[in-house]
């Protein structure tokens, strides 16, 4: 999942398999995993970062993607700790396909974080096109103080994907 300007790529990246591992037992708050059949599909799943379908085994479970990021780089995210609600399959998945770039086609929001985990800035991306997107990318990977960002849902803010140069 990935969008390419003439010299730099970006790439969606899902939750990670070790954390999915994780995340499939217990989440971010605690809590036991409950996996359950989703009957109507389209959900947007962090795992494979796709739409689920039909008939296909799920789990909404809490994530803390800043707090799993410091403890792997050894930082604090302070305030900016946080964790929301989002979808994985239930039980392990392929991943992504590697086509386009996913959940773009709705408003969405690029929040822009330093190495350490602190927001430097947003920015709503009302156009669905790849083009607004790759323009968001660029327009915030230009600031060197900015490490990764964030692609969230407007309507409920959810994180839906890391995004990070190359």
């Amino acid at each position: 999942m990935t969008t390419t300007t003439t010299t730099t790529t970006y790439t969606a990246r899902p939750i990670a398999p070790g954390a999915l591992a994780e995340l499939r037992v217990s989440d971010d708050a605690g809590r036991p995993t409950a996996a359950f059949t989703d009957e109507e599909g389209g959900a947007p799943l962090r795992c494979c970062l796709r739409r689920s379908t039909p008939g296909e085994r799920i789990a909404l479970v809490s994530y803390a993607p800043l707090r799993r990021r410091a403890a792997a780089t050894r930082t604090d995210p302070g305030a900016y700790d946080e964790q929301g609600p989002v979808f994985v399959h239930a039980d392990p998945c392929p991943g992504p396909d590697g086509g386009a770039l996913p959940f773009a086609n709705a408003h969405r929001t690029v929040r822009r974080y330093s190495a350490d985990g602190r927001i430097l800035g947003g920015r709503l991306v009302g156009d669905p096109s790849p083009e607004a997107f790759t323009r968001a990318f660029r327009e915030a990977f230009d600031d060197p103080a900015v490490a990764f960002v964030h692609v969230r849902a407007v309507e409920y803010g959810c994180y839906l994907y890391e995004v990070t140069r190359g």
